[in-house]
């Protein structure tokens, strides 16, 4: 069935001047290469592609051109639930959309108030702690190391080697550096300190868990200390190998996966996500993040990688988000 597909995006080189803004405030916006690849990819599923600017002119557009579906990447530009808002105005519109709906959104950006609805059901997540000030009184129950970042960014915005702190002074030189830099409040997490995986999911009712992903960050420059910083994720990220299957015993395996889907569920994902972790030296682990917009960058994004080791190359990878939207509307 030929559709009528809007193709939803922010460039990075459309992304409005900001006087003052951080270097890395526009990290997670696509390039002009990703959007094509994307279009080029759903225009191999048979459809027509209408590429828009997630920008204020969307919604009048919209209203204009009435498409079939929206195959959403939009990351937002301002505001604390900026990847909420698109799909807002889809849904204010009546317009179908790949991707999660606009709680799911709003709070899974915000990386607190996820954390907290993981904690009350259940699952695994480092302590934490949300700094508004940097002078705030530290949790008794946080111990060092730590690890402090933006609430509500992502791409590694805001992380460097610098991010594990070691004591109590690092700890409000990075708090206070978080607060003057990106406007919001940092969050100070227990710092896990083993491997890095991440889990990849494609459904709904039923879903499909995709090869786990390790990240090895041994590769990678010693001053990076080990972790997804802004550089390795943007400038070094071929650096680092990427395991998968990731080389894991099959109880720890099933773990990861099932810790996955509970993820997706209790936050309410929808079509895809993707969850990160990390094992401490115990072999437990922890949820560090989920991720319902995960990036579709062929050769470079985690889901893409996870995707073709489960033998789906990108053009599958895309068409099968799509038909995931596709059949919970009663399109197909």
């Amino acid at each position: 069935m030929r559709l009528r597909v809007a193709l939803l995006f922010n460039l990075r080189s459309n992304a409005p001047k900001i006087p003052g803004a951080p270097a890395d405030i526009w990290a997670d916006l696509d390039s002009e290469q990703t959007v094509e690849a994307l279009a080029q990819a759903l225009r191999q599923g048979g459809h027509e592609v209408i590429p828009l600017e997630g920008d204020i002119e969307l919604y009048d557009t919209l209203r204009e051109i009435r498409p079939d579906i929206a195959f959403n990447i939009c990351e937002g530009h301002q505001g604390d639930s900026r990847e909420a808002q698109v799909p807002a105005i889809l849904e204010m519109l009546g317009i179908p959309y790949t991707g999660s709906k606009v709680l799911t959104l709003a709070l899974t950006l915000d990386k607190a108030m996820c954390k907290r609805v993981l904690v009350a059901e259940g699952l695994p997540t480092p302590p934490f702690q949300v700094f508004a000030r940097p002078d705030e009184p530290l949790d008794a129950n946080l111990c060092f190391p730590l690890f402090v970042k933006p609430t509500r960014e992502g791409t590694g915005m805001g992380i460097t080697r610098d991010s594990i702190v070691h004591d109590e002074d690092a700890l409000r030189q990075q708090v206070a550096r978080i607060v003057a830099t990106y406007h919001q409040p940092a969050l100070v997490e227990g710092f896990v300190d083993g491997r890095e995986f991440t889990v990849g999911m494609l459904g709904n009712e039923e879903l499909h868990v995709l090869p786990i992903l390790e990240v090895d960050f041994s590769p990678c420059p010693p001053e990076e200390a080990g972790i997804y910083t802004l550089r390795v994720k943007t400038e070094l990220y071929d650096l680092p190998r990427y395991l998968c299957p990731a080389p894991l015993e099959e109880a720890v395996a099933r773990e990861l996966r099932d810790l996955a889907v509970a993820a997706f569920r209790v936050t309410s994902c929808l079509d895809m996500a993707r969850v990160d972790f990390r094992l401490d030296r115990q072999g437990r682990p922890w949820i560090l993040e989920l991720n319902p917009l995960p990036g579709l960058t062929p050769g470079i994004s985690d889901l893409v990688m996870i995707a073709e080791a489960d033998g789906m190359n990108h053009t599958e990878l895309v068409n099968a988000i799509l038909n995931e939207a596709l059949s919970r509307y009663g399109l197909r």
